[in-house]
């Protein structure tokens, strides 16, 4: 296990656990970002985007904002890779997050944190892959991880793959999801959302439509199942909503209020 505490962007006295693995493949790994003195501390567990073929976890836009605003206040973040197209599908991608998810549970005990307030969060691709996990929880039971309070999808527009890719759509929807209407059910999460899932934020990106319509539709199906949803509509590009959360400002604190309320 990797320990750098020489990074210059983060806060004072922050302890940075590099590489972690959860599995044997080199992109099952995770960074762990710990404040000082952390006890029992909440965590945020965040899955990069990339239309589920490129990224990293290790990415400013990823890290740095958000690193810098919630580990003064005393949380835990962790930022997780996962195989990528064409070596695993969305389906597997998910299966690795919930890999990474129960070994940070078991991991943060030694660090200081506490495994019955984990927060998940994902942009893009990785907010498809959390809010997978995250309609239907058994998913994650299944390789090992328990219960979470709550999810932060950050502009996400594939909650409803079958109502994508029997629309017009980009090309990079076709590279993921395939031809096969039976797939497109099973890595949709407005058509695996069940009851007794946790809360989760929908922030979607206003100047692009169809992430909007699309969190508005996951609400609608949430709603039927008596999960709590809530869509945020954000006058931000598609990364900036990702790279801007953590500066000061209303949509920081929007989601910061969310995952306050969650933690408690």
């Amino acid at each position: 296990m990797q320990r750098d505490e020489a990074q210059s962007t983060l806060p004072a006295g922050t302890r940075v656990y590099r590489d972690i693995a959860y599995g044997s493949h080199p992109k099952q790994r995770m960074d762990i970002y710990v404040p000082d003195g952390a006890a029992n501390a909440p965590v945020i567990f965040m899955v990069h985007g990339g239309a589920w073929v490129v990224g990293s976890k290790s990415a400013s836009r990823v890290v740095d904002n958000k690193v810098n605003y919630w580990l003064p206040k005393g949380f835990i973040f962790i930022s997780v890779n996962n195989r990528l197209l064409p070596e695993a599908d969305p389906l597997e991608q998910a299966q690795d997050v919930a890999r990474a998810l129960a070994a940070a549970q078991e991991k943060v005990r030694s660090l200081g944190g506490d495994p019955r307030r984990f927060v998940l969060m994902g942009h893009s691709a990785g907010a498809h892959l959390v809010m997978l996990l995250s309609a239907d929880p058994a998913m994650a039971r299944q390789f090992g991880a328990t219960a979470w309070r709550g999810t932060v999808a950050l502009d996400s527009a594939a909650y409803d793959v079958a109502e994508i890719m029997k629309s017009p759509h980009q090309r990079l929807y076709d590279r993921a999801f395939g031809t096969d209407p039976g797939s497109w059910q099973r890595v949709s999460p407005s058509a695996q959302i069940r009851p007794g899932a946790q809360p989760m934020l929908l922030v979607c990106s206003s100047p692009r439509r169809p992430s909007c319509a699309q969190a508005k539709g996951f609400d609608s199906s949430a709603g039927v199942a008596g999960v709590r949803a809530e869509v945020i509509p954000v006058a931000k590009s598609h990364a900036a909503i990702n790279e801007d959360l953590g500066k000061p400002g209303a949509y920081t604190a929007t989601v910061d209020q969310f995952i306050q309320g969650l933690i408690r």
